[in-house]
């Protein structure tokens, strides 16, 4: 996972780039254990149950019954193989079902084609457009906002 937090060509797909040191990675690392408003999982196959990458449930709201979403294939030649449509699927599933939750949300930028096809594929809707939204890599690019409800 260090690996892939510090691969700027992986970075940028979500973030804005800036490298990690890591001792900062391990302190994100312990941090999420403390967390109630959070959930890490990781992305193994499951042939040879090799670490691909990690999807995350952030700012779940009890109140509300929602979370974001947040995924990362951080393994190149996984990617484009059907893993993180698989992945999200299932984390919105344990969203609904085992924490209850009504909607599961997430931001992706415009220029990721590949990630706005797996979210759709995966359930989600979009929901609207955030004009250059973000700075990244020297230029403005646009946020799309998705949703999916327990419903669908």
């Amino acid at each position: 996972m260090f690996r892939w937090i510090n691969d700027r060509d992986t970075v940028i797909l979500s973030a804005g780039f800036k490298p990690v040191h890591a001792t900062q990675h391990s302190a994100w690392l312990a941090s999420l254990a403390d967390r109630k408003d959070a959930v890490i999982f990781a992305i193994r196959l499951v042939r040879g149950d090799r670490l691909i990458g990690y999807c995350q449930l952030l700012s779940i709201d009890r109140v509300h019954r929602s979370a974001e979403l947040q995924i990362r294939i951080g393994e190149k030649k996984a990617r484009g193989r059907g893993y993180g449509v698989d992945a999200v699927r299932q984390l919105v599933e344990f969203a609904f079902r085992d924490l209850g939750l009504h909607r599961v949300w997430l931001q992706v930028f415009a220029t990721n084609a590949r990630a706005l096809k797996a979210y759709e594929k995966a359930g989600f809707t979009r929901e609207g457009r955030m004009r250059e939204g973000v700075f990244v890599d020297g230029r403005f690019v646009d946020v799309v906002a998705m949703g999916i409800l327990a419903d669908e």
